[in-house]
């Protein structure tokens, strides 16, 4: 299982990876796009959509379920992952590379300090 130092993660599966000038990327882990198998459909939020924290924001679903993606912090969405609406596995490919989903920009920095570390993650998983 990959779980990549210098992100943070969430106890529903999310990382996050701070960028520049408090945007944040956000996609699922390796872990979540393994239990779910191939994904065939990802439904994201709309660039300006404002949302809190584990507010429900995105639907990821594969041959197997659907599942819902909740943001990991507070903010307004900035960028989408528009390559994700003609080939979803990419998700399944690159979840920590090509297949983020999303970018916000935070509204409350200080929630990122709530998220848990890779090893803190790792531990939860194993």
């Amino acid at each position: 299982m990959n779980v990549p130092e210098g992100l943070k993660y969430t106890e529903s599966h999310e990382w996050i990876r701070a960028d520049e000038d408090n945007v944040v990327t956000v996609g699922i882990t390796d872990y979540a796009q393994q239990e779910m198998t191939e994904l065939v459909y990802v439904e994201l939020p709309e660039v300006g959509q404002q949302f809190s924290a584990k507010d429900e924001i995105a639907v990821v679903e594969s041959v197997k379920s659907a599942s819902d993606i909740y943001a990991p912090v507070s903010g307004e969405v900035v960028e989408i992952n528009d390559a994700l609406a003609d080939d979803s596995a990419i998700v399944n490919n690159s979840p920590f590379d090509d297949g983020w989903l999303f970018k916000l920009k935070l509204s409350n920095p200080s929630e990122l300090e709530h998220l848990m570390k890779a090893d803190a993650y790792t531990g939860k998983i194993s």
